[in-house]
């Protein structure tokens, strides 16, 4: 997954670029799905931290020129060092549990159990930051909670554990956005995400080598082969395509905004579900699935009508 959500942190948008921040955005909904089908067919040869590897890999490569172009500086200080190695961490954390989930879950399963992370982050915010969160909010996190469950339940009981790997992933990356409001603030989106992979990519390859030498299958490197190399190559390729897509999206238009689109990705990942590996979510999942959009719907309301009031109020 590793995905940047639409609640992010953004600069202040021109109106006349709001229509290309949907489309954007819209992209972000099409291609994201496809680092999820990319990595399904690569960890079914190889280890899902292989992938994880591959994936911040390309994605350094890729970014690595487009800095450069844009004549973006590569040093950090020590702060934004710290905060790079804490937000790649997190990074492959939610990576590596979400690859991990679909080697055998239906992505959509797991994609849905994974959308539960802006609760997360909503709580986190609250119980660790101190930050303001009505007991609306609170209460539609519960129900979004509640919808996990009834994910949950039917693929815990055909998948077991496994079906535990997407939560895992929400929390890592409501922890990601928690370190990326903070480095948003002191650092240049593009420039965030060469760090980030080349970070990501150097705590990955001590990892593997533990994992190889250690015999631990999950993080063993396994050496791609044939069409594998090309699933490898595709996972870090939409990652970058689909988190370029959202970071400028961001720029053109409020997050408020984009927000609801992003669940549109459920939609995408289910059809490309159905068309690569004849997945299709069955009753209980997609109630739970329409219980967290629900949630999540009401959360930006009520995202919208405090950022409303607040402008009220700074306006008298």
């Amino acid at each position: 997954m590793s995905r940047t959500s639409a609640t992010a942190t953004s600069h202040q948008p021109s109106d006349d670029r709001i229509l290309l921040g949907i489309v954007l955005m819209l992209v972000f909904c099409v291609v994201a799905p496809l680092i999820d089908v990319a990595s399904k067919i690569a960890v079914q040869s190889v280890s899902a931290g292989t992938v994880t590897l591959a994936r911040f890999l390309v994605q350094a490569a890729l970014m690595a020129p487009i800095v450069l172009l844009m004549r973006l500086p590569a040093r950090l200080n020590m702060r934004i060092a710290r905060l790079t190695l804490l937000r790649a961490s997190a990074n492959i954390g939610s990576t590596f549990c979400f690859v991990a989930a679909v080697r055998v879950m239906p992505i959509a399963d797991a994609l849905a159990i994974a959308f539960v992370s802006p609760f997360i982050l909503l709580l986190l915010g609250r119980f660790l930051l101190d930050e303001q969160v009505g007991a609306r909010r609170i209460a539609a996190s519960v129900v979004a909670f509640l919808g996990t469950v009834l994910v949950i339940q039917p693929s815990f009981a055909r998948f077991g554990a496994t079906a535990l790997l997407p939560v895992g992933c929400a929390v890592c990356f409501a922890l990601y956005m928690l370190v990326t409001r903070h480095l948003s603030r002191e650092q240049h989106p593009v420039s965030m995400q060469l760090h980030t992979a080349l970070a990501a990519s150097f705590i990955c390859l001590p990892l593997l080598a533990l994992g190889t030498v250690a015999d631990i299958e999950p993080i063993r490197f396994v050496l791609p082969g044939g069409m594998i190399w090309l699933a490898c190559l595709a996972v870090g390729v939409a990652a970058t395509v689909s988190h370029m897509a959202m970071t400028y999206a961001l720029s053109f238009a409020p997050s408020s905004t984009l927000a609801p689109l992003n669940y549109l990705e459920i939609v995408t990942a289910t059809l490309f579900g159905f068309l690569f590996f004849g997945d299709f979510p069955g009753g209980m999942t997609w109630t739970g699935i329409a219980t967290i959009v629900a949630s999540g719907l009401y959360v930006i309301h009520r995202e919208r009508v405090v950022a409303r009031s607040a402008d009220v109020a700074s306006a008298s």
